[in-house]
């Protein structure tokens, strides 16, 4: 890309501190293992996974290891290069593509007779930096194959995690900024950018009807949001008990969720 999006930047900006900066703290991994967990019980074995927004390749170095061959794209030239470094040793990689431009990504990756993807995977809303989610279900479309499956985790757009933690630092208007149904200004890395709270319905409308809806999971419906952080880091204890909660009320209660992963399947449809 001649000219990075918003987004991209901001997450350029804080490349090098990323891992540093989240390693640390125990909400984001407990989130992240209950990804995972849905990833294992549904991921082929040996599948080749396109992940969407990878940034600096954990998920997609943890997918490897289990076997998997990856391919992690995610509009930061900086995050893509600490991926790539993480990834070739465990035979994956990692290129710079947008999601925005993944119908054009599709059209190079096919030309190219490397083949449609058994799986798509996108982790920590990556995807809420996308305003208009109808192109990349039609890139998606074609890089999937038939029967293959999309694990997309979004935000929630109704998290009473969220909602307590930012009125409990005095931040009633942030508590209430997922309600919003226009794009919402963030900050990360001293960078301005836009994220869109997608709501259920325009998620099943943009990928239908290359993608159906198998089921939703919340993650993070008891298990805090990272503004938690530091403060749930050192009771990991009470941690370990959401945990737990989340593991019995993830599918029943996943549209309270601090995000929600939808699980979809590819269609016939053309």
């Amino acid at each position: 890309m001649n000219e990075l999006r918003p987004a991209a930047l901001a997450f350029d900006a804080i490349a090098p501190v990323f891992d540093a900066r989240f390693s640390e703290w125990l909400s984001v991994a407990a989130q992240r293992e209950a990804v995972r967990r849905a990833l294992l019980h549904t991921l082929p074995h040996y599948s080749r996974v396109l992940e969407l927004g990878g940034g600096t390749g954990e998920d997609a170095a943890w997918l490897a290891r289990c076997g998997h061959r990856v391919l992690l794209t995610d509009p930061s030239p900086k995050m893509v290069a600490l991926a790539g470094a993480k990834l070739a040793p465990l035979g994956s990689r990692a290129e710079v593509v947008a999601a925005e431009e993944l119908e054009a990504f599709a059209e190079r990756h096919l030309a190219s007779g490397t083949g449609a993807f058994d799986a798509v995977f996108s982790n920590f809303a990556a995807l809420n930096c996308v305003d208009d989610l109808a192109p990349v279900a039609r890139g998606l479309a074609r890089l999937v194959k038939p029967g293959g499956v999309a694990m997309l985790v979004l935000f929630g757009v109704l998290s009473p995690g969220d909602i307590l933690v930012e009125c409990l630092r005095g931040r009633p208007r942030q508590a209430l900024r997922r309600f919003h149904r226009g794009a919402c200004p963030a900050r990360l890395g001293g960078q301005n950018f836009m994220i869109r709270y997608h709501r259920a319905g325009e998620i099943r409308h943009a990928f239908a009807p290359w993608f159906r809806l198998v089921r939703r999971v919340g993650i993070g419906v008891f298990v805090p949001p990272s503004a938690a952080e530091p403060w749930i880091s050192k009771h990991p204890r009470l941690l370990h008990g959401l945990e737990s909660l989340d593991r019995i009320a993830g599918r029943p209660l996943a549209p309270l969720g601090d995000h929600i992963l939808y699980h979809l399947e590819r269609t016939s449809a053309p």
